[in-house]
């Protein structure tokens, strides 16, 4: 009965913060993943210490080669379990530029897991809190407005604070996200300016089929949600063979195709590259978009834990 108890509290909690900030929300999209589902933390704070053992993944997405100013994104998470399995702790540093800005954010994840059945049902409630640095140079870029080469360079620090969940079991997994509930300046790349961010949702989810002994299928979905922006959806399906050689497939709607591919070098190293064909008129423009992910994870002494999916 607490269990219970606590996880709707927690889900109730997660909804009136969403809700308050809602209305005097403002910005951009924060920056986007092909391989999300190998960097879960960096949009699920509940995640962290979900992988049971100490795991630290590093990403770089350069966007729309070919275009001046595109966007590129480095990231580095990290994130245990602590001593006691309920507690997770991680930090993930995100380094976002756009033609003339350059936004970092550096968090501090926190989890609790509880479990809600016999079967290795879980449910994790998360926050996550850290600081957010926007710097603008106005000499970086080509502008529609010319009169932006005489704007002031912007150098700004802002608070942020986040709320998740994570349900999972063996096979599946669901979760829902608002990284940041703080308002905070961005830059906004169609206005050209200064905004405050608008509210992001992100909802996250999965599920693993064993199609033979030696072969696991995994479609998975991130679906972002911005107000007063399109709802964008990634869908992807990926393929484990021998738990060492990953091949998949993505959509995100109205935007682009993508093709997966990943190498389990060792238990603890998985390698991972993904390219984004566009799909829009944009595609005139650009030669698709790169993403390279390397992940190493620490096993336990005496301890053997298989690769795991998710």
């Amino acid at each position: 009965m607490i269990k219970k108890s606590l996880f709707r509290k927690s889900l109730a909690l997660i909804t009136f913060i969403a809700l308050i900030s809602t209305k005097d929300s403002f910005g951009q999209q924060d920056a986007q993943y092909t391989q999300y589902m190998y960097n879960t933390m960096s949009v699920n704070a509940a995640y962290a210490g979900q992988r049971d053992v100490l795991s630290m993944t590093g990403l770089y997405r350069t966007q729309w080669v070919g275009v001046d100013g595109a966007p590129k994104t480095m990231t580095f998470g990290i994130h245990s379990p602590l001593r006691n399995e309920r507690l997770g702790l991680g930090l993930n540093i995100v380094s976002d530029q756009l033609g003339p800005s350059v936004e970092t954010n550096l968090d501090v994840n926190f989890s609790y897991t509880i479990p809600v059945n016999s079967d290795g049902l879980e449910f994790s409630f998360g926050v996550k809190g850290g600081v957010h640095f926007l710097n603008l140079d106005w000499s970086k870029g080509r502008y529609q407005n010319s009169d932006n080469l005489f704007n002031q360079n912007v150098n700004l620090i802002s608070p942020t604070f986040g709320v998740a969940s994570y349900l999972h079991s063996d096979k599946w997994y669901v979760g829902l996200s608002v990284p940041n509930v703080v308002k905070t300046e961005h830059y906004d790349d169609f206005q050209e300016s200064v905004a405050i961010e608008r509210l992001h949702f992100f909802l996250i989810g999965g599920y693993v089929f064993d199609i033979s002994r030696n072969t696991k299928l995994k479609p998975a979905f991130l679906v972002k949600a911005v107000e007063g922006a399109p709802i964008i959806a990634d869908l992807s399906v990926n393929a484990l063979f021998n738990e060492k050689f990953t091949l998949g497939l993505a959509y995100r709607w109205d935007d682009s195709i993508s093709g997966l591919v990943g190498f389990q070098i060792t238990d603890g190293l998985l390698i991972g590259y993904a390219y984004d064909l566009t799909s829009t008129e944009l595609n005139n423009y650009n030669s698709g978009t790169h993403e390279i992910m390397l992940r190493y994870e620490l096993q336990k002494v005496g301890r053997l834990i298989s690769p795991r999916f998710f």
